[in-house]
């Protein structure tokens, strides 16, 4: 079965360039032009991975990603962002989203992303399904890892598309531990190389979610220096 991505792009010219390619890559496409439509597509739709412009009418990139995970969809998202700030990217990353790319870029660049994304995706399914444990327990708390979902004492903790696969990656290898240039590499991917303050802002948020004093964390540990791991 051939995987499935939404387009969702204002402009029609961008929008066709973008589907002729993608489609010559053996992909089956669906089309929108602002920010609604592509929210109740991608809510129905049971899309793989979105290329997701952040400028669109109605509804913009950043408020659709946004809801997006808020209702628990983890397709992945490839954003296209005309601005080139620092500021954009860090709130794409914030949000859930998975990659980006700013305009203008090379219709092959946009086409080799969404491959890694899709590969990196099918490479993680395959590692789940085949070596890693459904459940994950450390102390009090309780990962259900196909579900998604996070207990703490019996009380279900809500966490961001990002916040889980942190704690994931960490629930996964007590003991290890990881700079933040290694967890931005697996949780968030290539794409945000640099932004290495994102996973402190991440962690933060983890341990106050979490932790019963975030002060003194018994789950996710600084280890002075280096990084972080989690408690074995």
């Amino acid at each position: 079965m051939s995987q499935k991505i939404l387009i969702v792009e204002d402009d029609r010219d961008i929008a066709e360039l973008i589907a002729i390619n993608l489609r010559d890559d053996g992909y089956e496409l669906k089309v929108v032009h602002d920010g609604l439509s592509a929210l109740e597509e991608a809510l129905e739709g049971g899309y793989d991975l979105m290329v997701l412009d952040v400028m669109l009418p109605k509804l913009d990139g950043f408020e659709v990603c946004k809801r997006l995970r808020a209702a628990q969809n983890y397709s992945l998202v490839l954003m296209l962002t005309a601005k080139s700030s620092e500021l954009d990217r860090v709130l794409g990353l914030e949000i859930g989203a998975d990659d980006y790319l700013t305009k203008p870029f090379s219709l092959r660049e946009l086409q080799a992303r969404v491959k890694a994304l899709l590969r990196r995706k099918a490479q993680l399914e395959t590692l789940v399904l085949q070596d890693s444990p459904k459940v994950i327990e450390a102390g009090q708390m309780r990962l259900e890892v196909d579900k998604r979902e996070l207990y703490i004492a019996g009380r279900q903790v809500h966490l961001t598309t990002k916040e889980f696969d942190l704690l994931l990656q960490f629930a996964r290898n007590p003991g290890r531990v990881y700079s933040r240039t290694q967890l931005l590499d697996l949780v968030w991917g290539y794409g945000f190389d640099g932004y290495e303050h994102t996973v402190n802002s991440h962690i933060n948020r983890l341990r106050a979610k979490i932790e019963v004093d975030p002060a003194i964390p018994s789950y996710i540990q600084t280890v002075w220096g280096v990084g972080y791991k989690f408690r074995e």
